[in-house]
């Protein structure tokens, strides 16, 4: 499967237009990935009769909380430094080594999997922290080559040295 055909860098040069875009991806992906996926999980735990563990939501709203900045914030500065938007099919025409890019490759995934894992938390749904840590393993290994790839192809050496700069997961 070629899914490079789908890297196309963003066309518009508005920066309230591309923040506007991101901002209503954002929306759509966590109304998804956040809200619709995971209450389907913890239906099906209700049904199956899987024992929950003891909730934590404190712990799970601090973490959402963070997470959330941290996606936002990401997505912000991509769509300002990176003139394009997190999706692929409307990518950002520069390279984004600024802001949380400095500290991890894909702040965005870690983002997503983090605000996952604190829902499971709030809620105390093993299963749902599962599908965050699926999601996770999912994009290592499906997701982030392709991309990598499509950044090495328009970037070349620039991208090369900040990805053996920048640690994919875990801040340097």
């Amino acid at each position: 499967m070629n899914i490079q055909k789908y890297f196309k860098p963003s066309t518009s040069k508005n920066t309230i237009w591309n923040i506007a875009k991101t901002l209503f991806q954002t929306a759509l992906f966590w109304g998804f990935f956040l809200l619709f996926l995971p209450d389907m999980i913890m239906y099906v735990e209700t049904i199956v009769g899987f024992p929950l563990f003891k909730k934590s939501p404190n712990i799970g709203i601090i973490t959402f909380v963070f997470f959330s900045i941290l996606g936002l914030w990401s997505g912000i500065t991509m769509s300002v430094l990176g003139r394009g938007t997190p999706l692929p099919t409307d990518c950002p025409n520069e390279l984004v080594v600024k802001g949380p890019y400095r500290f991890v490759r894909n702040p965005l995934a870690v983002a997503g999997i983090g605000q996952g894992m604190s829902i499971g938390l709030y809620f105390g749904s093993p299963f749902v922290i599962i599908y965050a840590l699926l999601g996770a393993v999912m994009w290592h290994y499906l997701v982030r080559p392709e991309e990598e790839f499509n950044l090495e192809q328009r970037f070349g050496n620039v991208y090369l040295e900040y990805k053996n700069r920048v640690k994919c997961w875990l801040p340097f």
